[in-house]
């Protein structure tokens, strides 16, 4: 059984509403929502709200990539690449960090972030 990308449904039903002209008319007027989204699941209490907060928000941010023309499975993609390039810096120098438990440890870690980033804007 073919496994279903989440995704892709979400784009799917979002192009069907809008040909039948259930849409947003301009991409600036998703940004409200979404900031609405976010509320929502900050203020979600149970795990079960949190989930269907977090889905609305995914949703929405699906919505946002159709309106600004971004594949979102390729941004997706692209974003889980960089996170791992930048993480593999942050593991490169795992003997210079403080231990597990310690405080600093995750302040060195978010220094190394930022240094991998610095090095990846350099090298454009």
């Amino acid at each position: 059984m073919k496994r279903r990308e989440p995704i892709r449904d979400a784009l799917a039903l979002q192009r069907t509403a809008a040909r039948e002209g259930f849409d947003w008319r301009r991409a600036r007027d998703l940004w409200p929502k979404l900031a609405e989204e976010i509320g929502e699941l900050r203020d979600a209490r149970s795990a079960a709200q949190r989930r269907e907060e977090l889905g609305d928000l995914l949703f929405m941010l699906v919505n946002l990539a159709r309106h600004l023309d971004v594949d979102p499975s390729a941004a997706l993609r692209g974003a889980n690449r960089k996170f791992t390039r930048r993480y593999a810096f942050i593991r490169r120098h795992f003997d210079q960090l403080p231990p597990r438990g310690d405080r600093r440890r995750l302040d060195a870690m978010e220094a190394l972030w930022q240094e991998a980033k610095r090095k990846e804007r350099g090298a454009r």
